[in-house]
């Protein structure tokens, strides 16, 4: 028997056909997709297992095929997180050179605006107006209070604390993956690009490269940059150039340099073509123009007068 979509099979036009033993569909009579494929119908588990050595090389193939469509057909929008909350705009990679956060709100302001509300004699946070801590307790006192209201981002702020050992903690990797496990539960995509980079390359756990794209795979879907352009460098170690283009032209498009200079050094290398590496170059100057302002030009004017 051939493993074929139900609507393609005898009588799919209603309720399908079970794959074994060709039971009617009906309204009384409800059959089940094969949940991993959803290419085929079955009338019962006792027929799924009796047609599983039949149905399972179509089966892996086409949720391989479905899984792929969703790994690169989502993903195309920077996250949330990614926008200062004051001009709305998404914040420049890598967003660290570019922003600040905050702990007394845990929000991240973009440069722009952060020199904008210094220049009109704001010193306290742009967007809650809270003081600003003058000494280490302060700060961790201002974080623990977001921290024990369960704040994502507050707790992987603090597993980063942990990691490089600052704000008075001692460094320890283990506490900081505890920490960014919580985040990422509680939604915090930077927690799971941490937790994909630490089990890349085992830090403060045993290494675990499947469990690494697992994690940057997760966080690339929701629109995570740095995610997706490591899922790329990933698949071009293993040889797999089309697949490493398709994640890096994602990436190069939200405005990520480091995609455009990875096909630009696969287009050297004769794995990637000219038309690949200038739509990526076309798409990322795209993105950088949509990041840019009038006070983020002023900030980064402000901030090279000081280097």
């Amino acid at each position: 028997m051939n493993c074929k979509p139900v609507n393609e099979r005898e009588g799919g036009d209603g309720g399908g056909v079970c794959a074994n033993c060709g039971k009617q569909g009906s309204d009384t009579a409800k059959l089940k997709n094969c949940n991993a494929c959803r290419l085929v119908k079955y009338c019962g588990v006792d027929c799924q297992r009796a047609h599983r050595k039949l149905h399972k090389k179509a089966c892996k193939q086409r949720a391989a095929e479905l899984k792929d469509e969703q790994l690169y057909s989502q993903g195309h929008e920077r996250s949330e997180g990614d926008f200062c909350p004051i001009c709305t705009l998404p914040i420049p990679l890598p967003m660290g050179e570019h922003s600040v956060i905050n702990v007394c709100c845990m929000k991240r302001i973009c440069n722009g605006c952060n020199v904008a509300a210094q220049n009109r004699g704001m010193l306290d946070c742009p967007f809650c107006r809270s003081p600003y801590p003058d000494i280490d307790g302060d700060w961790m006192a201002m974080i623990m209070t977001r921290v024990e209201k369960k704040d994502p981002v507050a707790i992987f702020y603090l597993g980063q604390k942990y990691r490089f050992g600052s704000l008075g903690l001692q460094k320890d990797m283990r506490k900081a993956v505890k920490l960014w496990t919580e985040a990422a539960e509680l939604g915090s995509l930077d927690a799971l690009f941490n937790l994909g980079d630490s089990y890349e390359v085992g830090y403060g756990v045993k290494q675990d490269k499947e469990k690494a794209v697992e994690f940057y795979t997760e966080s690339a879907m929701q629109g995570h940059v740095e995610s997706r352009n490591n899922l790329g460098c990933i698949e071009g170690q293993k040889g797999n150039h089309n697949r490493a283009v398709s994640h890096f032209l994602i990436s190069a498009k939200l405005g990520y340099n480091d995609s455009v200079e990875n096909i630009k050094k696969m287009l050297m290398a004769g794995v990637a073509t000219k038309a690949q590496y200038t739509e990526a170059l076309k798409g990322y100057q795209a993105a950088v123009e949509g990041m840019k302002s009038l006070d983020r030009e002023e900030a980064k004017a402000y901030f090279d007068n000081r280097k």
